[in-house]
């Protein structure tokens, strides 16, 4: 029997820090960028929720991303995570009734 071809979505988006190793009291950016079959989306807006160890922390900011897909959220670490402890922001776009979610990472240094 032969294994079935998984499904592409159609809508993606990836996200990535400015910095993987910022400073405990750092202020980074968090990056990300939608596509929908690999085309860039424009208009969306996009939230986003950092997990620090000592809970979760949603962002003020809520971008609507440009002609090339992409997003920026200013992220001040204000000690709020202990260095070397791994931290994930999720950025999520709702496009239409689907959700779209990818995470980026850093770890204080």
């Amino acid at each position: 029997m032969a294994t079935p071809i998984p499904t592409v979505p159609p809508y993606r988006c990836g996200a990535w820090a400015s910095t993987n190793v910022p400073g405990t009291y750092s202020t980074i950016k968090i990056y990300a960028k939608l596509t929908k079959n690999v085309a860039a989306v424009s208009g969306i807006r996009a939230t986003a929720v950092a997990h620090f160890q000592g809970g979760d922390v949603a962002l003020d900011q809520q971008p609507t991303s440009d002609h090339g897909g992409y997003v920026i959220f200013t992220l001040p670490l204000a000690g709020r995570q202990p260095r070397l402890a791994s931290t994930t922001v999720d950025v999520t776009f709702q496009v239409n009734n689907e959700k779209v979610t990818c995470a980026a990472f850093f770890a204080p240094q």
